[in-house]
């Protein structure tokens, strides 16, 4: 089961600045609380029955501009709400102004992201419903993977599959890899259009892409998330034969198999303790031979991609780790690493020794550079936001 929960931050765009932020979470069950942090000032934690996304943004607004810890005097000063959408299918390849048609292709969407575009639509309705009038834009997971080549994105299915229901790579995290590609440039002093780079977002959810001249060619997850590396409950790429086998052997139904690939394997399912890497850790270095495994095993993972998208690229000018496990496990960007110095790299144990900076980490005069950069999802929507309401005025 998908808890529903709402994540926001509040801009100020003329500085880009961060007035509050905050997460609404367990909508629809008992517990449910809006945590908000207004910047400056002390963490709120409100409790109330949320029992929809229209009460659970009404409680968000209602934040927004209270007396005591809001950071706004009106609703008016919002002028406008950024949306990240997980789905868009080929109908996306940017972000866009939400209107009915818009809303119409999220919904064909629903059935390649059963788990997400729906919670994405309601709380779309809901800020239409509390904001009425209010510019809307909708920014899309998959939109910057759009540029992958046919025959990076085709499945070797009948041609026909791809016709009929869209069964192809889609990607996702594609607002995380847009903007750390774009960081490390900047780091870099050069144009993204002049770099080939290899984006590594690491975190419970994890995916690799290619970014050759400012453009995805190549991501690891697929027409879900579901393919590709192995991750925190995901299983990542497997034989597709193992899952017919499977539900013979266990007697598994289609949403029980769905779940097993889903909720139960990745590293949670090879260490048995637990999804979250730093708990992994620690049980690998108390001597638990199993998480040691999983850990060996998502490096491994990680490494082979980056040396096919080397392949793919004809070339790498840098890559970047970035997300929960990328900006904060010294120990994980070594052990990746560790092997690529053919590539003309290494890393600096000294300046890996970071967490959640931006930084450089491999040694002086490198030929292919190696950078942390933390992500910030948030700001890309903000952006796309800013420019796409700019035209309306």
């Amino acid at each position: 089961m998908v808890v529903p929960s709402i994540k926001y931050q509040l801009f100020n765009m003329q500085d880009e600045s961060v007035l509050a932020k905050g997460l609404v979470e367990r909508i629809g069950l008992e517990g449910s609380v809006l945590t908000h942090q207004p910047a400056g000032k002390d963490k709120v934690v409100l409790n109330g029955d949320i029992k929809n996304h229209s009460i659970g943004i009404k409680m968000v607004l209602d934040a927004l501009t209270h007396p005591d810890y809001g950071v706004i005097s009106s609703m008016k000063e919002i002028s406008a709400v950024g949306h990240r959408v997980v789905h868009g299918g080929e109908k996306f390849a940017d972000s866009v102004l939400i209107t009915p048609e818009v809303m119409k292709a999220l919904e064909d969407c629903i059935e390649m992201a059963p788990l997400h575009n729906p919670p994405n639509i309601l709380g779309i309705n809901a800020c239409a419903e509390l904001m009425p009038g209010v510019p809307q834009v909708g920014v899309f997971d998959t939109a910057f993977h759009q540029t992958m080549p046919k025959h990076a994105f085709l499945y070797g299915l009948p041609y026909e599959a791809y016709e009929k229901y869209g069964l192809r790579r889609y990607g996702f995290h594609g607002t995380s890899h847009k903007y750390v590609s774009q960081r490390a440039a900047e780091l870099m002093g050069q144009h993204m259009s002049n770099l080939r780079i290899i984006t590594c977002h690491l975190g419970n959810g994890a995916s690799i892409a290619a970014v050759k001249y400012g453009k995805s060619v190549d991501t690891s997850m697929g027409f879900t998330p579901l393919e590709g590396l192995v991750m925190g409950t995901r299983s990542g790429e497997i034989d597709p034969a193992i899952i017919p086998f499977l539900m013979k052997k266990e007697g598994m139904t289609a949403d029980q198999i769905d779940t097993y690939l889903n909720k139960k394997s990745g590293v949670l399912g090879i260490s048995g303790v637990s999804s979250d890497f730093r708990d992994i850790e620690e049980a690998a270095a108390a001597g638990n031979e199993r998480a040691q495994l999983a850990l060996d095993i998502f490096a491994y993972k990680v490494k082979k991609f980056i040396g096919g998208y080397v392949a793919a690229m004809g070339g790498v000018d840098a890559i970047v780790f970035t997300a929960g496990l990328g900006e904060n496990s010294p120990s994980m960007r070594d052990k990746i690493c560790n092997g690529l110095e053919y590539l003309g790299t290494r890393i600096d144990p000294v300046k890996n020794n970071i967490r959640g900076k931006a930084q450089e980490i491999s040694v002086d005069g490198a030929k292919v550079k190696i950078f942390v950069i933390p992500t910030n999802e948030e700001l890309v929507i903000a952006r796309d936001t800013k420019a796409i309401c700019a035209s309306l005025v």
